[in-house]
């Protein structure tokens, strides 16, 4: 599957999903009003049967349209006649179990001597009176004698009668965050397919080299005339024995790593002195870089626990890596130090430098920073990885400082105590 393929898919479910979820927005909100018009109006009948129950108690006049709706929770009802709370309590929670209002409500009754509304009770959804904090009524001046009640879990009670709408919300939910997971696999399918293409190309190529080394090196060998010049017979035995070095080399590497990431890595810890490790992997280095690298064995606590192996591969992996990412010739600084119970082993090159956006994928297995159609540098893309994980097998620390074009720090940190 090609990168606009993908792209495509992606843009269509974008598409369809934004749809769904505008048509789903839609119909809840259209079934919320419905269910809002259908509250109001049992609310205002139920109200008005109160009042018309209370108007055949006091033997006064049905009154026409006595209900008038305030606010969206609130409503209040016209009187001819100032009433007592029990009575009206009593005809409130008939009138709203008569009509299915089971919702919590409070109601107060309008006072004409103080010009207030007197607070009533509150009243829950079981018709049970609670003791609550005192709410405000808001007043009308369309009324003398009037009582009002506030529905103040309004929009709960709305949302219990919608369901069948709150379960299909859900569903769709459910059906979105399965198409997201199911990009989110396939981008991550592909970028695994690219990068086991890269690998097998790199691989393929870090392997042609020596080989093709060996065969030409073979190839000189078979002549009978080489045993009359030793020296030329002792340079190709020595590059067979090079090439071969490198190939061993780059298999371990690949079957190290794949160790580290099974969790099945064996460390021989034994105490080890920093300083000799860095100097017996530097030895080659030093003819190679000559006064371009500059060693400085600042730390005077030097003695650690791990690995022998693994440290000195450690540190290799960091100044190849330094050497291959310069522009020959690479200036490579390596310096130690001790900051207190930690001892800080530093590794600098003023290279061509990490891109800020990539600095914290380098640890990952198989990245390679891209460098567009140029592939210019060796490698499996594993060394960065390997270092990492035996840092955190060896329960260090490492951390990276990189600028673009200037250069890059590794800075590996060492408990001592």
């Amino acid at each position: 599957m090609n990168r606009n393929t993908i792209r495509l898919i992606i843009i269509l479910g974008i598409v369809a999903i934004s749809g769904i979820i505008a048509i789903q927005a839609y119909w809840v909100k259209r079934a919320f009003d419905l269910e809002g018009q259908r509250f109001r109006q049992t609310a205002m009948v139920a109200l008005s049967d109160v009042a018309k129950n209370i108007s055949e108690v006091y033997g006064l006049a049905e009154i026409d349209n006595p209900v008038e709706q305030l606010a969206s929770d609130y409503y209040v009802v016209n009187l001819r006649t100032p009433l007592d709370a029990e009575v009206l309590e009593h005809y409130l929670k008939l009138e709203f179990k008569k009509h299915d209002l089971n919702t919590d409500f409070e109601y107060g009754i309008y006072d004409c001597d103080t010009d207030k509304i007197r607070y009533g009770n509150y009243v829950n959804h079981d018709f049970e009176t609670e003791n609550v904090e005192i709410a405000s009524l808001e007043k009308t001046d369309k009324f003398l004698n009037y009582f009002g009640v506030r529905f103040p879990q309004n929009e709960q009670f709305l949302i219990q009668k919608m369901d069948f709408w709150v379960m299909s919300s859900i569903i769709t939910l459910i059906v979105m965050a399965f198409f997201g997971y199911a990009m989110f696999i396939i981008l991550r399918q592909k970028r695994l397919s690219e990068v086991q293409r890269d690998f097998v190309n790199n691989m393929t190529h870090e392997f042609q080299t020596p080989i093709s080394t060996i065969r030409v090196a073979t190839d000189v060998l078979k002549s009978p005339k080489i045993l009359e010049q030793p020296e030329r017979l002792a340079k190709y035995v020595q590059i067979i024995r090079q090439e071969n070095t490198r190939l061993k080399n780059q298999v371990e590497s690949v079957l190290t790593t794949a160790k580290v990431g099974r969790g099945k890595l064996e460390l021989d810890w034994q105490l080890q002195e920093l300083h000799s490790l860095i100097e017996e992997v530097l030895e080659v280095v030093k003819v190679e870089l000559g006064e371009n690298l500059k060693i400085d064995y600042k730390a005077t606590r030097t003695s650690i626990y791990g690995d022998k192996v693994h440290i000195m591969n450690v540190v290799r992996n960091l100044v190849e890596n330094a050497i291959k990412y310069s522009a020959p010739p690479a200036k490579i600084h390596v310096w130690t130090e001790n900051n207190g119970n930690n001892l800080v082993l530093n590794i600098k090159d003023h290279g061509i430098g990490i891109p800020q956006e990539h600095i914290k994928k380098i640890f990952n297995k198989f990245y390679r920073v891209p460098t567009g159609n140029v592939h210019n540098v060796k490698g499996f893309g594993l060394g960065l990885n390997y270092v990492q994980q035996i840092v955190k097998a060896h329960k260090w620390d490492i951390q990276v400082e990189s600028e673009y074009g200037t250069g890059t720090h590794f800075i590996i940190t060492i408990p001592q105590n």
